[in-house]
């Protein structure tokens, strides 16, 4: 059985890319340079329709992921926008101050996404006891933890994912992410791994009056059809 490759895009020419390089699924996303925000409802509309399965990210905003109540409805509000658009599933999270997951305010977006795939993103990173809030991910019924295992990394927390992946035991799936390609992903995959995660992008500098005027920065990054392909590639 192969690994599953999950790529994040953040535009629509970063989609058709992914597509068109093999990605199974998508984590569709604005602003991947901040760790990814909500898609606006264009992109979503438009993602509905490529082929594979997609996951919406809720992240209102950049920084931590401990939420307001105001923050918490407008998170509620974006996640009945990805259920009109007819995706697949929602990729968030929720911490308290001291780093542990919110569990309150997680059991109230899993209610709200009810019925579509749930995923836990990399704020289970900034846990204090991964072990643990992965036992809360299962109790409150996500099926994927993006993780890099607590580092920078995947490669960096390679250790901590294959002793996430032992205790999930198949009751959740741990998926990689974070500095993955086609160098490490063989290391990756030997980890137990089913599912894997990465942006597959390429970097293109920017200059002239849009850098200027501050509608861009200096260097974009795009995920790259031939970069999924290599890393496709190397998962084999």
């Amino acid at each position: 059985m192969g690994v599953t490759l999950e790529v994040c895009v953040d535009t629509a020419e970063g989609l058709a890319q992914a597509v068109a390089g093999g990605a199974d699924r998508i984590e569709l996303c604005a602003a991947l340079a901040v760790g990814g925000l909500t898609p606006s409802a264009g992109l979503m509309a438009l993602a509905a329709g490529c082929g594979v399965p997609v996951a919406a990210m809720i992240r209102p905003r950049a920084g931590d992921f401990v939420w307001s109540e105001v923050e918490v409805a407008m998170m509620e509000a974006e996640i009945a926008a990805v259920r009109a658009a007819g995706l697949a599933g929602v990729v968030l999270g929720a911490s308290l101050p001291d780093g542990r997951l919110d569990v309150p305010v997680l059991r109230q977006l899993a209610a709200a996404a009810h019925g579509m795939e749930l995923v836990l993103h990399r704020c289970i990173d900034l846990t204090p006891d991964m072990s643990e809030a992965l036992e809360e991910a299962v109790r409150l019924g996500f099926q994927r933890i993006l993780t890099s295992g607590g580092e920078t990394t995947a490669e960096a927390g390679a250790a901590r994912i294959a002793a996430l992946v032992a205790q999930a035991a198949g009751r959740i799936t741990v998926m990689p992410g974070s500095g993955v390609g086609p160098k490490n992903a063989a290391m990756l995959k030997g980890l137990g791994i089913t599912e894997i995660h990465a942006s597959c992008s390429a970097a293109t500098p920017l200059g002239g009056r849009v850098v200027e005027m501050g509608f861009a920065p200096q260097v974009m990054r795009q995920t790259d059809a031939d970069a999924v392909r290599a890393l496709r590639r190397a998962l084999e």
